[in-house]
């Protein structure tokens, strides 16, 4: 989940909701990004694809507004968690994996640094907005984030 973007000068990332009632911010530059065409994230933000990175969870910190933050916990998958106030999309935690986070790419106040690396849930791309064809690869179904960090950790290392 590399990126060929110039990582932006200075920690922490910051970021929240549309309201401002939550902040956030990561102490670490995001592993990846990956565009994410699963029927969930269309639903959840009522667009075609989501743009999410990946970010190890302990340099992941509410800065303002916890109270304020709502999560919808399906049967299976991502937990997705929201603003309470204006329903802007935040992050997304794994429930069998908790040193991993999404961060909704929409949420960061500036750059974070990385470009979206392939898809994934291609399979479920609706037709009035099929996957691009930019190169990047495709994948069908669910990327495997913690096989990916791992290889991210190992290529840095």
């Amino acid at each position: 989940m590399g990126s060929e973007a110039d990582p932006p000068t200075a920690t922490p990332l910051t970021g929240g909701c549309g309201c401002g009632a939550v902040r956030w911010e990561l102490s670490e530059l995001p592993i990846g990004c990956a565009y994410c065409h699963c029927t969930r994230c269309r639903r959840r933000t009522g667009t075609s694809v989501s743009m999410t990175a990946l970010a190890r969870a302990d340099t992941f910190t509410i800065t303002a507004g916890e109270g304020s933050i709502s999560a919808w916990r399906p049967e299976t998958g991502w937990h997705k968690h929201f603003c309470g106030e204006c329903g802007s999309a935040l992050f997304t935690t794994n429930p069998e994996d908790d040193s991993l986070i999404g961060m909704r790419m929409g949420g960061f106040d500036e750059d974070p640094g990385v470009r979206p690396a392939f898809h994934q849930f291609t399979a479920y791309a609706p037709a009035w907005a099929p996957v691009p064809d930019d190169g990047l690869p495709r994948f069908e179904e669910r990327v495997d984030y913690a096989k990916l960090a791992e290889e991210a950790r190992r290529d840095a290392g």
